[in-house]
């Protein structure tokens, strides 16, 4: 077993262009007077880390993390969440995306994946020069609008998919294994990986890379109706970051699991912040000490009710107060004794 490291935060739905949101001296300073100990930085803002220039630099990578030590807290992990999610975006999602990458590569696909592509790459070596051994990312997705067999579908149409995205990232994930850090999918609506079956298709297509792992977030299966519980006991060991948030659902005679194009706050499944929803983490934590995941709790805030800080505030004691310290006793040991091979066969009568 091993004690669960936090409480961090995920600064991601945090940064704006309000102080103190607006850099990342003011989000580590607000972050460290709250309690946190980690934080998990994004990476597509250059004003938080440009990983142009840190993968490069020794220089550039020691001064950033010890800024962020100055305030008490370490990284988690580096996020490469939207990158990840444009190294295989579906055409019907070009549009979309777009508004993501930078403007002379917008409505030009395939420069947009080789840019993410890139950005994967650097991410993977900045980890290395931060001293990290996990990434969080999306998986991107090429197959999500066939999530659902109608029209029927021909026959290799998801094993194709599956192939194809296993191809653009095997580069990247040999270069995140040979810097010896592990790649973990959130496994997340949208996304190609979105599930257990999904992640085992996704692991086989990869040849069962090594670099392939998970990001843990139990908010995304109350949203599918899958075992939370017992998703971690089929992937726990490949469980190597861990978000902290919470959802609910709530369905009616009018909207279920697709939620009629609603928006989130008339979805019958929604985000909401720590302890609004229906994730038992007491289980969670549980189960994820038991099997010894070295993961840290990173709370990430996504809820249509409550305000973003109050969550924050909320959530450092909703997760500290969840972190089992792990026992290196046994409870009954003051019953216990010194034995032989002679006592024992006496006990039993042999």
């Amino acid at each position: 077993m091993k004690t669960i490291k936090g409480p961090a935060i995920f600064l991601a739905q945090f940064m704006d262009d309000k102080e103190p949101f607006n850099s990342l001296d003011g989000l580590c300073k607000w972050a460290s007077d709250l309690g946190y100990k980690g934080i998990q930085i994004p990476t597509l803002d250059k004003s938080i880390i440009d990983l142009d220039i840190a993968a490069d630099s020794q220089t550039y990578c020691d001064s950033f993390k010890g800024k962020i030590n100055s305030y008490g807290l370490e990284i988690t992990e580096l996020s490469t969440h939207i990158q990840g999610q444009l190294v295989a975006v579906h055409p019907a999602h070009d549009i979309m995306f777009d508004v993501f990458v930078p403007k002379a590569l917008q409505g030009k696909p395939k420069e947009r994946t080789a840019w993410a592509t890139d950005q994967m790459h650097k991410a993977a070596k900045t980890s290395k020069r931060l001293g990290l051994n996990a990434h969080a990312t999306f998986s991107g997705s090429l197959l999500w609008p066939y999530v659902h067999p109608w029209p029927q579908q021909p026959k290799g149409l998801i094993e194709l998919g599956f192939k194809e995205l296993a191809d653009r990232w095997k580069p990247i994930l040999n270069t995140f294994e040979d810097n010896g850090v592990d790649v973990c999918y959130e496994v997340h609506p949208v996304e190609d990986i979105h599930d257990g079956d999904t992640f085992e298709r996704f692991l086989e297509a990869t040849g069962n890379h090594k670099a392939v792992n998970i990001l843990y977030d139990p908010s995304h299966f109350v949203l599918q109706q899958l075992d939370y519980i017992k998703y971690i006991d089929h992937y726990h060991e490949f469980i190597k970051a861990f978000h902290v948030k919470d959802s609910e659902f709530n369905p009616s005679g009018k909207k279920g699991t697709f939620g009629g194009y609603n928006d989130w706050k008339n979805r019958a499944g929604r985000y909401r912040s720590l302890g609004d929803g229906q994730v038992d983490f007491k289980k969670v934590f549980s189960k994820l000490t038991e099997y010894g995941c070295d993961v840290w709790a990173v709370l990430e805030w996504e809820c249509v009710i409550k305000s973003p800080e109050q969550g924050a505030r909320e959530g450092v004691d909703f997760i500290q107060n969840r972190i089992i310290e792990v026992t290196n006793k046994r409870f009954d040991d003051f019953a216990g004794g010194e034995s032989d091979e002679k006592q024992l066969k006496k006990i039993l009568g042999l």
